[in-house]
């Protein structure tokens, strides 16, 4: 059994069907996962009832930690609230805990650092009760790419303690997403999970790294992720850490399922013996 507590994102796999995967993610020991709503031919956009979806969860003892995501949803529109609302209902009725809020990741946001901030407050303050009233968390995930809306994790913790959040909003904690805002802050406090994967490609700079170079953590790792999970844990979190590759060489491997263990055990003896960041 892991001493850590792994989760896999629906992006570990992202073409296998779900009761297969639910039933490989139990072979290796894990206990949760995450569903996504951008992925095709599969749930969620394939029109599987959110019940059928929870049913085989919970077939396979599986907890359902969150729906990834709400795109731009620091946009909050008529059209982003009626998204959430929709994501939220989902996310009730296949018993999911959480609802991923990713923001506006664009070069063509031409928004002030305040206007930015002022969105934020609005979403999150609109988001509240829709989530609230379908008892699920608001994740939010700083994504750390230089033209990111809310690239660092403090942005969001601004927002939270304006606004006096309580646990209707946590952060999510990207490995990837950390490294590359170069922020060196941790919220532990305010986290409520941990994404996961590894950049081993030695030729791209940091700038430069983009989902498509992240795949399962191993020893060639550049992102510094035993140290990050370190940090985390000794300033007592205890939640999940979730894989989340995006590399076409994860989604299209015919031995997931081996490299997936491979990688737990990796991260288990070496986030046992890692330095906090």
């Amino acid at each position: 059994m892991s001493a850590l507590r792994f989760c896999l994102n629906r992006m570990s796999a992202p073409r296998m069907a779900f009761e297969a995967y639910a039933a490989m993610t139990r072979r290796l020991g894990v206990q949760a996962i995450e569903i996504r709503n951008d992925l095709g031919g599969v749930e969620i956009t394939d029109g599987t009832p959110a019940a059928t979806i929870g049913a085989i969860a919970r077939d396979h003892g599986l907890v359902i930690r969150s729906i990834n995501a709400l795109q731009r949803f620091e946009q909050f529109t008529a059209e982003r609230e009626a998204e959430a609302i929709e994501l939220a209902r989902y996310a009730r009725d296949c018993g999911a805990e959480a609802l991923v809020l990713c923001p506006t990741n664009s070069r063509a946001d031409r928004r002030s650092a305040d206007e930015r901030h002022a969105a934020l407050v609005h979403a999150l303050k609109s988001l509240k009760p829709i989530l609230a009233d379908h008892g699920i968390v608001g994740l939010v995930e700083p994504l750390g790419f230089e033209e990111c809306a809310v690239r660092r994790k403090s942005q969001a913790v601004r927002a939270f303690e304006e606004i006096g959040a309580d646990a209707t909003f946590r952060l999510v904690h990207d490995t990837f997403h950390h490294h590359l805002a170069g922020e060196g802050l941790f919220f532990p406090q305010w986290t409520g999970l941990i994404h996961i994967s590894g950049v081993e490609d030695s030729a791209v700079t940091v700038p430069d790294m983009r989902d498509g170079h992240r795949v399962l953590v191993g020893s060639a790792d550049r992102l510094g992720n035993p140290a990050q999970i370190r940090r985390l844990l000794d300033a007592g979190y205890a939640g999940y850490v979730s894989f989340e590759p995006f590399a076409e060489s994860v989604a299209a491997s015919a031995s997931i399922e081996a490299e997936l263990a491979a990688s737990m055990a990796w991260l288990d003896a070496s986030v046992a013996t890692a330095q906090p960041a």
